[in-house]
């Protein structure tokens, strides 16, 4: 069966999430949706993989339609990746599989909008695709599903590194290389003080430590210099993002009327849970609920707001302070699409400028460098679901491809295999260091 192949080749979302693949494979839905939106800002690696591997990223998908059974399958693409599209286009197998042609908006990558542009259906709040007879995959997974079916476990993860850097680029790198290495790759960084997006500005994560490792799920690089707009506005603590919610939210709600969630009918509204800061005689028990259905996406927060305050970050504090407290908002209406939607997407290059990042909006061509790290760092837990357990003892012998660790098969995760031949030199806790 493919989801046994899968789980054992340690297949798992490759668009950050990292759910495991294979509990995709045993489901029986009507659509497969191939998810090559890509909209994370500055970020183009998806659509040089499709460039690249277009027979490949077909072959997974067709292996997934026949595993669930669906008959149909739409791949979503943007309009603007025109050579992507040329490249998928002779391996479509119409009328099974066709295309969704995307506009160049924020985020119009994310399940539930991807979902309703490919099919016209709605995802129940809080529900997942399944529900409405859709499995979504990553153009990047469905490559590794391909490779999966040719008995290849998954090792490397295709990523860019972009921003503030000599030479932007995607290429492959081994899973457990540092993003030192990642740098050097490209040519080094052209500011003193680099600061790191990992896999995006919008949802990723920043960090300054170059000595952080690639996982399966690791979109990308994207570098800034560490005294940037955007770099500031993430380092400021929880307590003074909310001491400047409270003092300066108008209460305008441009942040719930751009929120893509609310415009497709649930009921998130940042602008409500703003409410919550303090600045109100009632608790965050009775506006932290508009909270529940918010998909962290940030536009509320890095577009929306007039008044540059963290009505996304607002969302993030309400939902753990709901679920400590063991309340959990159930929407009572229908979900219907808001009047205004169309009118109201926001075009990627719009922003850019409003990010303050439209100077390093560049092409990051593929490169098929190798790089062959002295060391690798290959985490334990690099998908949803319970950590991997070793399977190898300090001094051993590895090659490539080899299974380091294992999730029991009544539990929810996949193996992890060796990115490289080498010795393994350290297991700790939460990884396993492999030396060349």
């Amino acid at each position: 069966m493919l989801s046994q192949l899968l789980r054992r080749c340690g297949v798992v979302g490759a668009g950050g999430a990292g759910f495991p693949t294979h509990v995709k494979a045993q489901s029986h839905v009507e659509f497969v949706i191939a998810n090559g939106a890509e909209c994370e800002p500055l970020i183009h690696k998806d659509a040089e993989l499709m460039e690249q591997y277009p027979a490949e990223i077909l072959s997974g998908m067709r292996a997934m339609m026949e595993a669930t059974g669906a008959p149909t399958g739409k791949f979503g693409i943007k309009t603007k990746n025109a050579a992507a599209v040329q490249a998928i286009e002779p391996h479509l197998n119409r009328p099974a599989i066709d295309f969704v042609m995307l506009g160049d908006f924020y985020p119009s990558g994310d399940e539930y909008e991807l979902v309703y542009s490919a099919t016209g259906r709605l995802i129940p709040p809080a529900g997942i695709p399944l529900q409405v007879g859709c499995v979504v995959n990553n153009v990047e997974t469905l490559y590794n599903v391909h490779l999966a079916t040719q008995g290849a476990p998954v090792t490397g993860k295709f990523l860019s590194v972009c921003g503030a850097v000599q030479e932007p680029k995607c290429f492959w790198a081994p899973i457990g290389a540092t993003f030192r290495e990642l740098l050097e790759a490209a040519g080094g960084p052209t500011v003193p003080q680099p600061a790191l997006f990992v896999s995006g500005i919008m949802m990723g994560t920043l960090t300054f430590d170059l000595d952080e490792v690639v996982t399966k799920t690791t979109g990308g690089l994207i570098v800034l210099p560490a005294d940037h707009y955007l770099i500031t506005r993430r380092n400021r603590s929880q307590q003074e993002m909310n001491r400047i919610g409270k003092s300066a939210c108008d209460q305008c709600s441009y942040c719930t009327e751009f929120c893509p969630r609310y415009l497709l009918g649930y009921e998130v509204q940042p602008h409500k849970v703003m409410r919550s800061l303090g600045f109100t005689l009632t608790g965050g028990d009775i506006w932290n609920q508009w909270a529940e259905l918010c998909c962290a996406c940030g536009l509320c927060t890095l577009y929306a707001c007039p008044e540059d305050l963290y009505p996304k970050e607002a969302c993030d504090q309400g939902k753990t302070d709901m679920r400590a407290a063991g309340i959990k908002f159930v929407q009572q209406k229908p979900v219907e699409v808001h009047p205004m939607k169309e009118y109201r997407r926001v075009p990627l290059a719009q922003l850019r400028k409003r990010l303050q990042v439209d100077q390093y909006e560049a092409e990051t061509p593929y490169s098929d460098l190798t790089l062959k790290p002295a060391q690798v760092r290959i985490k334990l837990k690099q998908h949803a679901g319970e950590p991997a357990a070793p399977t190898v003892n300090s001094g051993d012998r590895v090659r490539k491809g080899q299974v380091i660790a294992r999730v029991p098969d009544d539990k929810l995760g996949a193996d992890i295999h060796s990115s490289i031949d080498g010795t393994v030199q350290h297991i700790a806790p939460t990884f396993i260091a492999i030396g060349a």
